[in-house]
């Protein structure tokens, strides 16, 4: 149900969530047509622009959703851009604006190096032959003329931009102390093939020994098999190197349907004829995390790694050693 404005003029309020899809659908489009064309073409002249804002203020009047109301606030900030680049081309004269120039004559407008004198209240810029230098500048006399132009009451902020001062240059300064620092910057350690040479062999080690556990238990539950009791860590590495006997087709998981737990044993592995009569390797991503290993430890009562303790190991990276 659309928001009914309750003011006397009895108007419908900007926003209703039910405008008809169809016309925002075609507001939207109209919106992407004039945001590509202020974009794409860079040499609008001002009757142009004009039109097109106006075109655009027109198609505001449609919008009663927030999607199009933020369209609308992407085409004014276009407008804003566009109008800002042509105001920095704007020319004075035969040459372009120069503000040193403009402060300048404001400065003796307003009668910051000679004090007005009472008998002359001229207005115009070149009139300054009756100033003394010294006085504090004259900001009613320039404030008459802005009157005559605009009524608006200026910001504070409004001398903001040529007139601000000049930015830190912080960027520099970090340079600088960078080059003069350069002694203490240290080059990235190199890890070379033969620093991770240590870990694969013993990937290869633990891989083999739980392949001869595996032939002597036979069919065993994965979680007693794997879980020590004792370590999470090596925990999760057992189950690591398993992964090698399953991927390689030697070990097998199978869910037994009595008791419906993960059992794992040793078979045959496939060859390619098999896989070209229609077998299909299937992947599986296991959640292993430490709840999951104090569960299966209480459920399953494991109080004794089938896999014994590996020692911790130690492999070097680089100049370090790493436990």
């Amino acid at each position: 149900m659309a928001i009914e404005d309750t003011s006397m003029d009895g108007e419908r309020m900007a926003y209703d969530p039910d405008q008809d899809p169809e016309e925002t659908r075609n507001i939207r489009r109209q919106y992407r047509h004039l945001e590509q064309e202020l974009t794409e073409n860079q040499d609008l002249t001002t009757e142009q622009v004009t039109e097109k804002l106006r075109s655009a203020n027109h198609l505001f009047e449609q919008v009663h959703g927030i999607s199009e109301a933020t369209n609308d606030s992407g085409i004014l900030v276009l407008f804003s851009q566009i109008s800002a680049a042509k105001a920095r081309a704007m020319k004075s004269g035969s040459g372009a604006f120069d503000v040193d120039d403009f402060v300048a004559r404001l400065i003796t407008y307003m009668g910051g190096r000679k004090p007005v004198s009472p008998a002359d209240d001229a207005d115009d810029f070149e009139d300054a032959s009756e100033y003394d230098e010294g006085a504090p500048l004259d900001w009613e006399r320039i404030g008459r003329r802005a009157l005559a132009k605009s009524r608006r009451v200026p910001a504070m902020d409004f001398m903001l931009g040529p007139l601000s001062i000049e930015p830190k240059k912080r960027a520099a300064a970090k340079r600088a102390k960078l080059e003069k620092n350069k002694e203490d910057m240290k080059k990235p350690q190199e890890i070379r093939e033969e620093d991770i040479t240590r870990s694969e062999n013993e990937t290869t080690k633990n891989v083999a020994t739980l392949e001869r556990l595996l032939e002597k238990t036979g069919s065993v539950n994965l979680f007693k098999f794997i879980i020590n009791p004792n370590d999470f860590g090596q925990s999760v590495e057992n189950m690591f190197y398993l992964s090698f006997l399953i991927r390689d087709g030697k070990c097998a998981l199978e869910i037994e349907e009595e008791t419906e737990e993960p059992m794992i044993m040793l078979c045959e592995q496939p060859t390619q004829e098999d896989y070209d009569d229609g077998l299909v390797k299937h992947q599986i991503v296991m959640e292993f995390d430490m709840n999951t290993w104090r569960r299966a430890i209480e459920v399953f009562n494991i109080t004794e790694p089938m896999i014994p303790s590996r020692p911790k190991s130690e492999m070097r990276i680089g100049q370090k050693w790493y436990g």
